[in-house]
């Protein structure tokens, strides 16, 4: 250890990590080690169990058991004299944090961060939980009573200790790939293209909608609440395939209370992480990369669907402000973005009416602003006001006596003049580390924004971000995780690749530039070399194999703040499939949506991106390829876009693009108009309709696609 120069306790291990998460804890009192050999080494040589406490950067309850234990110089001295003391950035080793969540989740019942778990010298876990107070509170132990317990029970009760471990070391062998049954038949695809696969549609559906909360939207009648992007998503889909008018009903009922409600920025846009209520009203402030990654191409979707003016704002406002405050100098997306500033949860966001008139010096104005957004004396979240919308904007003048432009003009310039005061007051701190799965998701937001509304600086954005990625977080042929200073030490996981394919995949459609589709391919296959599981020929491993500081392998299909590898990877290969005419890639979409079909019919709500795959897949695919220069494809690719075709594929080239007609074989045959205009081709079911040059015709032939067959 290091002597620190202000006067904080000397600096530990963790001042020589990148990670902003470790770093945080870089000057307590306890002995921490990153999660790695040095570590692992002395827990096995000194037999120590192990503490190991995981959480991430923008964890609001990290930041209290920080405060309240790791800098308390007597709990850190019983740390160090009993434990080797470990702490993980869960977005830095995703692989670690999912095999001891897993184990958390089986010894209480439940999950969350701050996780803390103690494990024999061999990685086995035996005892764990969340947060632990300093003192025993709320029905909690006070975590130096959970310290001296833990310690002493290893000691004094070994045989006990080995056998927990063993039991739940066995529970996750036995999880690590939960529920898969591939199927039997003859034509084992036929399951899924016909009853089966329908049923499996309806009955992840059914799941959600069951669970709706009719009064404030969401799937839980009850808080938290959080965001269910895959869910929302696969709603549309499913309306779009069997016309279930209720299926749709509930995704818009949903994604408009999300919108109206303090769990989205009204000053800033983005989406903060969950509510902690059943209204939206009250969220936990810290903002996640992939929670507005995952939330704009569903809110992208119900534009089309309706052409909201509300969900076309939260698409604009939120890219906005990933690229004003999430975007590197390099290009890549940031992690997150802390939930408080100067020691207070949710600070930066909150207003009184106090601060609003400071701001807004015409009264009146002010007024109207304080009464859009509810903002009152006495506050709905600690004496202060989370901005949100309780009625429209027609029925809110009505009931403020003034007129809709009136109450238009006082929002808008109270919005102008509080975001520049916010600016002025302590921002939230960043975590700037760029993780390549969640930086895909970014991609493909970037993309769909720019696809249904034409903002070059999203479509720059992307571009930026995935050339960052390709020329940064590739070292010597292999994918990386993460970056931050130019380091990228830990190697890519399968949602990695998953991701940034898909987001390439997206940037292709949303550009028609062939180098993103091909290292689209390129990836694609290195994912499939690296992480299928070619002893069951069925889905994908999260980690390499041989990794040694892993105690299982897993192979995960249910979906959890961010979706499923397996998932993204069944949709992306479709995709891939359908556009270069590979079979390698359907072949292996196809079976792991066989190997997961049981799972998909008993818990289609844990897995709604697989579903949506399976839409993909039973939608027989419609094709879309546009040929001619930039100018003329406009038109065309504008009817694309303005239309929710959510299983469609896009393609095209100009004249000169030698490479894309290499990459896609159905580019071979087609060329522009003769008279130098677009020419727009369209297949479905692998039938092609004649070429056309007339935007009439081609919006007629889009028309019949609007809505698919069940």
């Amino acid at each position: 250890m290091n002597d620190s120069a202000d006067g904080r306790a000397p600096a530990n291990r963790l001042a020589q990590e990148t990670s902003p998460y470790l770093q945080q804890h870089a000057y307590n009192p306890v002995d921490w080690y990153p999660w790695g050999e040095e570590a692992l080494t002395r827990a096995r040589n000194e037999d120590r169990p192990i503490l190991l406490s995981v959480g991430y950067s923008a964890c609001h309850w990290c930041h209290v058991m920080e405060r309240e234990s790791f800098e308390n110089s007597e709990i850190a001295a019983q740390m160090n004299e009993r434990f080797v003391n470990i702490k993980v950035d869960r977005e830095e080793r995703p692989d670690v944090d999912e095999i001891y969540m897993a184990a958390v989740q089986a010894l209480t019942g439940q999950g969350g961060w701050p996780m803390t778990m103690f494990l024999t010298p061999d990685l086995r876990p035996f005892y764990g939980g969340t947060y632990f107070p300093p003192a025993d509170a709320h029905g909690r132990p006070g975590f130096p009573r959970v310290l001296q317990a833990v310690r002493n029970h290893y000691d004094s009760q070994r045989d006990q200790v080995e056998a927990q471990a063993d039991k739940i070391h066995s529970f996750l062998e036995q999880n690590a790939d939960p529920l898969t049954s591939p199927l039997n038949s003859l034509d084992p695809s036929a399951e899924l293209t016909g009853d089966r696969g329908r049923d499996i549609l309806h009955g992840a559906v059914q799941a959600l909608t069951d669970n709706h909360d009719d009064r404030f939207g969401g799937f839980s009648p009850e808080g938290p609440k959080f965001p269910n992007a895959a869910g929302l998503s696969l709603l549309l889909r499913q309306w779009h395939g069997s016309g279930d008018s209720h299926a749709r009903k509930v995704a818009l009922h949903t994604l408009e209370s999300m919108a109206r409600g303090g769990i989205y920025d009204h000053l800033g846009g983005g989406f903060h992480r969950y509510s902690v209520d059943e209204r939206w009203l009250v969220p936990h402030f810290e903002k996640m990369l992939y929670d507005n990654a995952l939330l704009v191409p569903v809110y992208v979707d119900a534009w089309q669907v309706t052409d909201s003016v509300l969900f076309a704002k939260v698409v604009r406002e939120t890219l906005d402000y990933i690229i004003r405050e999430m975007t590197t100098t390099e290009g890549g997306y940031c992690a997150a973005q802390d939930a408080d500033t100067e020691g207070e949860e949710g600070k930066f966001f909150v207003w009184t009416p106090e601060q609003v008139e400071d701001v807004i010096d015409d009264d009146e104005t002010a007024r109207l602003f304080c009464a859009y957004y509810d903002i009152t004396p006495h506050g709905n979240f600690e004496g202060n006001s989370i901005l949100h919308l309780d009625a429209e904007l027609d029925e809110q003048a009505r009931l403020l006596g003034v007129s809709p432009q009136v109450l238009q003009a006082a929002v808008e310039q109270g919005r102008r003049r509080l975001f520049e005061a916010r600016t002025w007051r302590v921002a939230p701190g960043r975590d700037d580390k760029v993780v390549v799965a969640w930086n895909g998701l970014m991609i493909t937001a970037m993309a769909r924004g720019y696809q249904a509304f034409g903002e070059a600086a999203w479509l720059d954005s992307a571009t930026r971000a995935a050339q960052f990625l390709l020329d940064n977080l590739i070292i010597d042929a292999d994918l990386r995780h993460s970056w931050k200073d130019g380091q990228a030490p830990v190697l890519a996981f399968q949602d990695d690749y998953a991701a940034f394919v898909t987001g390439l995949i997206d940037l292709y459609e949303a550009s028609l530039d062939s180098r993103w589709l091909v290292a689209a391919i390129d990836l694609a296959d290195r994912m499939v070399e690296r992480f299928w599981d070619a002893k069951g020929d069925s889905g994908f491993f999260y980690a390499d194999e041989g990794k040694t500081d892993l105690i299982v392998r897993t192979k995960n299909p249910f979906d959890g703040a961010t979706p499923s590898g397996n998932s993204m990877a069944t949709l992306a290969l479709l995709r891939l499939a359908t556009l270069t005419e590979k079979t390698r890639f359907s072949d292996r979409a196809v079976a792991t949506l066989r190997a997961y079909a049981d799972l998909l019919e008993k818990a289609p709500a844990a897995c709604c991106l697989m579903a949506s795959a399976l839409s993909q897949y039973r939608s027989r695919g419609l094709e879309l390829t546009i040929m001619g220069e930039e100018e003329v494809r406009r038109p065309f690719l504008r009817m694309i876009h303005d239309a929710y075709l959510p299983n469609r594929v896009i393609s095209g080239a100009t004249p000169a693009d030698t490479t894309a007609v290499d990459v896609l074989p159905v580019l071979r045959d087609r060329h522009p108009a003769h008279d130098g205009g677009a020419q727009a081709f369209v297949c479905y079911d692998a039938t092609c309709s004649a070429p056309m040059d007339d935007a009439s015709d081609f919006a007629k032939m889009l028309a019949s696609n609007v809505r698919g067959n069940p």
